[in-house]
């Protein structure tokens, strides 16, 4: 489904629902306490996602380890890793790379479904909006969907280096119709460029950070006016 949206290095995993293979990944004790006392549902998104993120790693040579959530709710990757998960109703997916190749990765899937009016409201500015009205007008999507998932996948691909929380509607984003969006961090330190796509049902967008463009500048910082530092897609 979205193999010809990430770049060489970067390993992918997904599933449909909860039947599958990935489903039946073995959580370990500090996984397992994430999830004690939640629902059934919530437990095997958790697993399922997870599983997905084993097979993505093992593609990498990399063994097995816990992936639990930080104080932020990110999952911490192994060391020498980067990674990011996705899940939605119906569909889970996981990213990984070797984290001398990539600075950082994130991956959003919603639906292909129109955003509640009153979210729209909240997330999206009205600039957001209008560029949203006249994607669905080009290609018929609900383009202010495809906004939202675009922010989170910005948010989790930079939110570790950004050095304070930050909402969605922080993280300013353009999708384009040719499957491209460009984006800007809070604060305009960064402008970079993602991906996406949308097949069987779900808006799936994805940000890659190639270490050799971006490292140093997720570290040290990118002083306002700076050009745009396309990411590796």
């Amino acid at each position: 489904m979205i193999d010809d949206l990430v770049p060489g290095g970067v390993e992918l995993c997904e599933a449909y629902g909860d039947a599958g293979p990935e489903a039946t990944a073995c959580l370990f004790p500090a996984e397992q306490a994430v999830v004690r006392g939640v629902s059934e549902e919530r437990r095997r998104e958790f697993t399922t996602v997870r599983g997905c993120a084993r097979r993505a790693l093992a593609r990498l040579g990399i063994p097995s380890e816990p992936l639990v959530p930080d104080v932020s709710g990110a999952p911490r990757w192994p060391r020498g890793t980067v990674g990011s998960l996705t899940h939605c109703p119906g569909y889970r997916a996981a990213v990984a790379a070797r984290a001398g190749e990539y600075a950082a990765l994130g991956i959003d899937a919603e639906p292909a479904a129109p955003l509640p009016a009153v979210v729209a409201a909240r997330i999206l500015p009205d600039a957001e909006r209008r560029s949203a009205d006249d994607l669905r007008t080009a290609l018929g999507v609900p383009a202010d969907r495809l906004v939202f998932c675009a922010k989170e996948a910005s948010y989790k691909a930079f939110s570790p280096w950004l050095g304070r929380r930050y909402g969605l509607r922080d993280f300013a984003v353009r999708p384009r119709a040719d499957g491209l969006f460009r984006g800007v961090v809070p604060g305009g330190r960064h402008r970079f460029e993602g991906r996406w796509a949308v097949r069987s049902g779900y808006f799936v967008v994805v940000v890659c950070l190639a270490s050799a463009q971006w490292s140093g500048l997720l570290a040290t910082g990118v002083s306002r006016g700076s050009g745009w530092q396309q990411a590796v897609i």
